[in-house]
C-alpha cells in the first residue's frame, strides 16, 4: 500500500463529516435570489455586481464551539470550513490581501477558532479553499504567474499557521462552474506544493468527479446532481445539505430541515461503496447555527451506523 493509499484509507474510515459554509455569501445573499456567488461574471463575462465590503463582516455571535458540538452529536468524524469561497474573502488575516477578516468590523481569525473548536471535540478538521477568486481576478480567463503565486502564498499561510491540516478541499478549478483549467494550472503543481509543506495532507478537488487524476479523493457534489456510478469502490466523498442552500438564508431558522432519515438513507448507499458523506452546516450572519438544524443533526447521531473499518483496499479501488 502506497503512502497516498494509506492516507486515503484513513480518510475513508472516518465515514461521516460536515461541511461548514460560512463566508461573505452568508452576509451578501441571505435575502437574495443569487445562489452563492456571481456565476454569470465568471462564466458569461457579466460585470461584477456584488463586490463584498470587508466592513460588512460582523459575526457578533460567532459560535464555532456550538458548530463542533452539533457535528459531534451527529456522529461526524471530520469537517471542512470554507476559508475562502469564490468571491475571494478570507476568513483568516492574510498578509497577501486586504480582502479578509483583518479588515472586517469583527477581525476574529475564524479559521483558528474553527480548528480549535473541532479539534477539541476530537473531529478531524480540514479546510476548504477556492482557487476561483472573483475579487483577485483568478478564473477561466486569467491565472497568471503572479496569480499562481498568490494562490500558493495563501495556501502556505493555511498550511503553516495552524498545525497539522489533514486535508484541503479545493474548488473552482478545472470544473464546469468556473476557475482555471488544469492546462493553465496543473493539478500536479498545486498537489506537490501542498505536500512539500504537509506531506500527509490530502488534496481533494471538488471539480473532479470523473476519476483520480486530478484529486486524491473523488468528489461528488450530490446537491448539484452529481451521482455515483454503481461500480465505484472508492475512495470518494459526497456532500449534501438539509437546508435550501449551502449558505444561510432568511427563514432557515423557521423552515424544517430535510429529515434525518433522508441523510441516514444516503449513508446506507454510500458507505458500502467507500464514499464518505458530508452534511452541511450553514451558520447565520452572526455566526450561530440554527436550533432546528442542531436538532436534526442530533437525530442523525441517534441513527448513524458505521461499517467496519477498511484494512485492505478493494481490487476496484481507484489508484493513481
Amino acid at each position: 500500500m502506497t503512502k497516498l493509499e494509506q492516507l486515503q484509507k484513513e480518510f475513508i474510515n472516518l465515514r461521516l463529516g460536515t461541511f461548514i459554509h460560512f463566508n461573505s455569501a452568508t452576509v451578501q445573499f441571505h435575502n437574495s435570489e443569487i445562489s452563492d456567488w456571481e456565476y454569470g461574471h465568471e462564466n458569461f463575462g457579466e460585470p461584477r455586481r456584488y463586490p463584498f465590503n470587508e466592513a460588512d463582516w460582523n459575526p457578533t455571535n460567532l459560535d464555532c464551539k456550538g458548530w463542533a458540538k452539533a457535528a459531534k452529536a451527529a456522529g461526524c468524524r471530520f469537517a471542512a470550513l470554507t476559508t475562502k469561497h469564490h468571491e475571494g474573502f478570507g476568513l483568516w488575516p492574510s498578509a497577501y490581501t486586504d480582502h479578509c477578516v483583518k479588515n472586517g468590523t469583527i477581525k476574529t481569525d475564524v479559521v483558528a477558532e474553527y480548528l480549535s473548536a473541532f479539534r477539541a471535540e476530537g473531529i478531524v478538521a480540514g479546510l476548504y479553499f477556492s482557487i476561483l477568486d472573483l475579487t483577485h481576478g483568478i478564473g477561466k480567463r486569467s491565472c497568471t504567474a503572479e496569480q499562481k503565486e498568490f494562490i500558493k502564498n495563501q495556501l502556505r499561510e493555511l498550511l503553516t499557521g495552524y498545525g497539522e491540516i489533514p486535508f484541503i478541499m479545493v474548488d473552482g478549478w478545472g470544473s464546469p462552474w468556473g476557475g482555471p483549467s488544469f492546462e493553465t494550472l496543473p493539478f500536479e503543481e498545486i498537489d506537490s506544493f501542498v505536500k512539500s509543506i504537509q506531506p500527509n495532507c490530502l488534496l481533494m478537488n471538488i471539480g473532479a468527479s470523473d476519476g483520480i487524476s486530478h484529486t486524491d479523493i473523488v468528489f461528488y457534489e450530490n446537491a448539484a446532481g452529481q451521482e455515483v456510478k454503481g461500480s465505484f469502490e472508492g475512495p470518494g466523498v459526497s456532500c449534501n445539505k438539509l437546508t435550501g442552500a449551502w449558505f444561510w438564508r432568511d427563514g432557515d431558522d423557521e423552515t424544517a430541515p430535510t429529515p434525518a432519515a433522508w441523510a441516514l438513507k444516503k449513508m446506507e448507499g454510500y458507505f458500502p461503496m467507500n464514499i464518505n458523506f458530508m452534511l452541511n452546516i450553514s451558520p447565520d450572519p452572526t455566526g450561530k447555527m440554527d436550533d432546528n438544524l442542531v436538532a436534526e443533526f442530533a437525530k442523525i447521531g441517534e441513527g448513524v451506523k458505521y461499517p467496519e473499518p477498511l484494512t485492505d483496499l478493494p481490487d476496484g479501488w481507484l489508484r493513481r
